[in-house]
């Protein structure tokens, strides 16, 4: 288990993910930082009863991830979601990769998985894997390496509510980022609720609203 934090900080935007978050942190080092948008249920005690770190944030995805990283120290950045569990041999894959001087500017996703057995599930993976790969375009539920250097001269994380992670693997761009071989297993509620059909067609629409230049805050309404 990989836990230097002076090599590895971790970070986890948060907000109200009671259900999920005690499972994305048992498998994770202590000294996460949680940075939490204004959570109401337990999630703040979840995340210090698992050895987290939890700093206030204002709420928005893009806006936690970057309050997140300034409040890390560590040569390398992992930033996940609250519903995400990775799977073993997350972390000799993290060490495989921050160990090669030559991803000081690259950066790295996990393979997606949801943590369903139903057949649409596994459809959703392989669309998934496939926008991975032809359009380098993962999305945060991946999670992202990086190193500190590389994040820095891009910028960091944008103050945007949604497609934050868009944002910023553009700006990384697809002949930089690499596929660990490693899982990240998603809970499988938003698809549940939203529809195994309709939740992907919602993502596409965000997504080419986002490349016609819609503001992320307009976007963000029709997603909710």
């Amino acid at each position: 288990m990989l836990t230097d934090r002076a090599a590895l900080a971790i970070v986890i935007p948060a907000l109200n993910c009671e259900g999920n978050l005690g499972r994305t942190l048992a498998v994770l080092p202590p000294g996460v930082v949680v940075a939490d948008g204004g959570s109401v249920d337990a999630t703040r005690d979840i995340a210090r009863r698992f050895g987290a770190t939890v700093i206030d944030a204002e709420r928005g995805r893009g806006t936690q991830l970057a309050a997140g990283a300034r409040a890390v120290q560590g040569d390398w950045l992992l930033f996940l979601h609250g519903d995400t569990i990775l799977s073993p041999g997350w972390a000799e894959a993290v060490s495989a990769f921050t160990a090669n001087p030559g991803n000081i500017n690259r950066a790295a996703v996990f393979r997606f998985r949801l943590d369903d057995g139903a057949p649409q599930a596994r459809r959703i993976e392989r669309l998934v894997a496939w926008r991975t790969k032809v359009l380098g375009l993962p999305y945060g539920d991946q999670g992202l390496l990086i190193s500190r250097p590389f994040y820095d001269a891009l910028g960091g994380f944008k103050p945007l509510p949604l497609m934050e992670d868009v944002d910023m693997i553009r700006r990384i761009g697809a002949a930089r980022l690499d596929v660990l071989d490693a899982e990240a297993l998603t809970s499988p509620v938003r698809y549940r609720k939203g529809g195994y059909w309709l939740r992907p067609l919602g993502n596409l629409v965000c997504l080419g609203l986002y490349f016609l230049k819609v503001p992320p805050r307009l976007i963000e309404r029709f997603y909710r």
